[in-house]
């Protein structure tokens, strides 16, 4: 700022810049939408949050008020287990509207997440929604455009740089000068849009709990992508002589970043690592659950072979002679296979998703966009990442359910008898707590891509300066 103020030149810059009609009227918007857009999804989320607390209670109720009843049919009664709301996910809702918030949990069957929001949307929502991220992702570029893609242009069709020279402005400090003076209202709007945000959070009770970092540091992700695209719209403009060419140039490259870049590292990560059709994937579990213990089946071969080495390890003749209850660690014991089963091909399936992830930031060298989504969800938690997290997690608890449940039976019950649990068992069940991964676990996984947005900065601010010396 203090350099900004030393020259005439560069406060008349700053100042023909804040009373732009242009700058004005689209400062207006920008901040009329992004009032919008924190309002509706403030309210969507103190809404989600209610909906969210209630749903857990009240499934809680439900399970716990089962009455007397035989520990499997509670089993295949199930259970729902629901996907708290990160709370930075008020700035960037990630993928979260499209993987389902909620997961049933029962015997036998790994379900997965459903009730999503984008499955209660028309079609009109594949053209996307007015939310906070559209804003700093889309719309702040586009400012950044207006703002900066005639700095330069204008003062050579002007032929004005040797008349500031001859009055004695250093070409180093009026370069700067220009370029902070194309920096400071944006750094403007998105710092008035992330205080904005913070006070939105602050506010909101029962909405989980967020570390000051994780707002930092999405803040400073997002500075580092206005940086690159102020760098970029400015070498535009230093290196075309038509203010209204360069105009077109830096609209084509902003279209290029930011929704070419992404769709093309899509089709490749797809096209490269194509994932099985669901029915496809059923039926490979399907397959290998066939092949091995049947809880339901004691005839089955690997149930006669489990029958005979129990027998042979409690030194008894008959399972009726065991201390437990055969049929229930029968039962068990084909759970933990058909749980084996699922979580082989769920790895197989996450596996293909981290290589289409990889695929996707490696491409991030090709738009400064691709590196800030990565980020900003990731931060947020609302990254495919986290719904992974939660669904392993929400698996872990069903698994340890059936392990409750079957061992309830295996304890109380005598062989081939119908055993009733009392009502007050399904109060004993921990319930299911689910905590998103640290800012520090994000971080780890996501440091190549944050080096990789960073070296677009270091690149376009050198190549900004390099060449353009002689100013």
């Amino acid at each position: 700022m203090i350099l900004l103020y030393d020259t005439l030149h560069n406060k008349k810059e700053l100042k023909e810049i804040f009373r732009d009609g242009r700058f004005k009227i689209s400062a207006a918007i920008v901040f009329l939408l992004a009032v919008v857009a924190f309002f509706v999804t403030y309210k969507q989320y103190k809404n989600t949050a209610a909906q969210y607390n209630e749903a857990k209670v009240n499934e809680r109720k439900v399970w716990e008020s089962q009455g007397a009843k035989n520990p499997h049919s509670a089993a295949h009664y199930g259970n729902y287990v629901f996907k708290p709301k990160s709370p930075l996910s008020l700035i960037d809702e990630g993928v979260d509207k499209y993987t389902g918030i909620s997961v049933f949990l029962e015997a036998h069957n790994r379900n997965e997440a459903a009730f999503s929001d984008a499955a209660d949307q028309t079609a009109l929502s594949r053209f996307g929604a007015l939310t906070p991220d559209f804003i700093l992702l889309y719309i702040i570029p586009l400012i950044i455009i207006l703002i900066g893609y005639n700095i330069f242009s204008k003062e050579i069709e002007g032929s004005t740089f040797f008349i500031l020279k001859s009055q004695g402005v250093v070409g180093w400090k009026l370069f700067v000068g220009k370029w902070l003076a194309a920096l400071i209202p944006t750094l403007v709007i998105a710092t008035v849009l992330f205080v904005v945000a913070t006070v939105a959070l602050t506010s909101l009770n029962d909405f989980g709990l967020f570390e000051w970092k994780e707002i930092f540091a999405l803040y400073f992700v997002y500075l580092l992508y206005y940086l690159i695209f102020t760098n970029v719209v400015l070498f535009i403009s230093s290196k075309v002589k038509k203010s209204g060419i360069a105009l077109v140039i830096n609209l084509v490259f902003w279209v290029l970043a930011c929704f070419v870049a992404p769709k093309v590292a899509s089709n490749l990560a797809d096209a490269k690592y194509p994932y099985p059709s669901h029915q496809e994937f059923n039926e490979q579990i399907a397959n290998e659950s066939k092949q091995g213990l049947d809880g339901h089946n004691p005839w089955n071969e690997e149930s006669q072979k489990l029958r005979v080495q129990i027998l042979k390890e409690y030194k008894v003749d008959s399972v009726h002679k065991l201390p437990f209850n055969f049929n229930a660690y029968l039962m068990q014991k084909g759970e933990e296979y058909q749980a084996q089963v699922y979580a082989k091909h769920y790895a197989l399936l996450k596996e293909k998703a981290k290589k289409q992830g990889g695929v996707y930031k490696s491409l991030s060298a090709i738009s400064p966009f691709l590196p800030t989504r990565f980020l900003s969800m990731a931060i947020a938690n609302t990254d495919y990442e986290s719904h992974w997290a939660f669904t392993e997690a929400a698996e872990e608890y069903r698994v340890a359910v059936q392990r409750f449940l079957n061992g309830t039976t295996e304890k109380n019950a005598k062989y081939n008898e119908r055993y009733v649990a009392p009502a007050d068992t399904w109060s004993k069940l921990e319930e299911f707590n689910y905590e998103s991964p640290t800012f520090s676990e994000v971080y780890k996984q996501n440091t190549s891509v944050f080096f990789v947005l960073v070296i677009w900065f270091v690149l376009t601010a050198a190549l900004l300066f390099f060449t353009n010396k002689k100013y």
